[in-house]
């Protein structure tokens, strides 16, 4: 393990004012992505759309790093350069999606297990040379009657540090990603209280599996009401509950935390970071690593077609810049219609 390169990755992941686009939709998502522009999923088309992203001018100054799918780790530029290696040329971190997705878990109704860890250190060591620095594994905890049961949130805990040191032990700084869903009802006090929890198991396992902190991010949810929760919260309310759950649980040897949108808005990501940012000092850089949320406007602006491509890339660019704004506590949702 080299930890100098490791804690190197880690930093320039939540570099300040710069953070991480999430491109590693599965084929199946993508598909549903693809399918709300009326655009069939082709292999190709799947390449277009990412080059598209990855190439945004500008957008660079404001990403720091980019999640990629296996597939796309593996596809070229129009002009023959490999993604990682262009990315690399321009200041982006390469990363992969590692996980194999949540499967339930047997014997605990409603309650999965992400799957993914026989034969990963084979295939850590193919993306390493492939140009892979940084990796990404998620762990999904849902919200409801019984659920989560401490059984669950310790299996994907376990996972989880296991993951990480793997992706230390191949050279690659590891993503951990615990999501506590938001799509129940709950009010933003039961997601702090799970929350809590989560994160406090997935630490103890950190530290039993020998993981090296400094060499690795954390990307959780924010700490909000679920969806369908007749409680809502503040932006204020949000930002004030997430920052009090971290600063609970998350030692000050990690570099940084790079929050999930988990389905929120790109505006209410956006000001939730901005608050977070603007509340004082924090042992930890707080940033982005967004996938819809930076890629919605951008998608829609596109719309499969080769004529929006150019208004795809600005509108990429307009959310990387206001999430590198909110990364640095500056942002105001007044900023929305100004961006340029």
């Amino acid at each position: 393990m080299n930890t100098s390169e490791l804690s190197a990755a880690a930093r320039a992941l939540v570099a300040k004012g710069r953070g991480i686009l999430a491109a590693d939709e599965s084929t199946s998502t993508i598909k549903k992505r693809f399918d709300s522009i009326k655009l069939e999923s082709t292999e190709e088309n799947r390449r277009v759309y990412r080059e598209m992203l990855f190439t945004a001018p500008g957008a660079q100054e404001y990403i720091s790093g980019v999640i990629m799918y296996d597939e796309t780790l593996r596809q070229k530029t129009k002009e023959g350069v490999p993604f990682p290696t262009y990315l690399a040329q321009h200041g982006m971190l390469p990363g992969i999606k590692v996980d194999l997705g949540a499967k339930p878990l047997a014997g605990f109704p409603g309650e999965t297990i992400t799957e993914g860890l026989d034969g990963l250190r084979e295939r850590l060591a193919e993306y390493y040379k492939l140009g892979a620095k940084f990796a990404k594994w998620r762990a999904v905890i849902d919200i409801g009657s019984g659920i989560p049961t401490r059984y669950a949130i310790d299996a994907n805990a376990e996972a989880l540090a296991r993951y990480a040191a793997l992706c230390q032990e191949a050279g690659i700084a590891p993503i951990v990603e615990p999501e506590v869903l938001m799509d129940g009802n709950h009010p933003l006090e039961r997601c702090e209280e799970v929350t809590n929890l989560v994160l406090d198991r997935v630490f103890e396992h950190l530290f039993a599996a020998r993981v090296f902190l400094e060499g690795m991010v954390l990307k959780p949810n924010m700490v909000v009401p679920g969806k369908k929760s007749t409680q809502k919260a503040s932006p204020e309310q949000v930002a004030e509950a997430t920052v009090r759950t971290l600063k609970r649980q998350v030692p000050p040897a990690v570099p940084g935390i790079a929050f999930l949108s988990g389905g929120q808005s790109p505006t209410e990501a956006t000001l939730h970071l901005s608050l977070m940012n603007a509340a004082g000092p924090l042992p930890w850089a707080l940033t982005f690593s967004y996938g819809r949320a930076l890629q919605e406007t951008a998608l829609n602006a596109w719309g499969g077609k080769p004529a929006g491509y150019p208004s795809g890339q600005q509108a990429l660019f307009v959310r990387a810049k206001l999430n590198g704004l909110a990364a640095t506590g500056v942002y105001r949702d007044s900023m929305e219609s100004s961006a340029v």
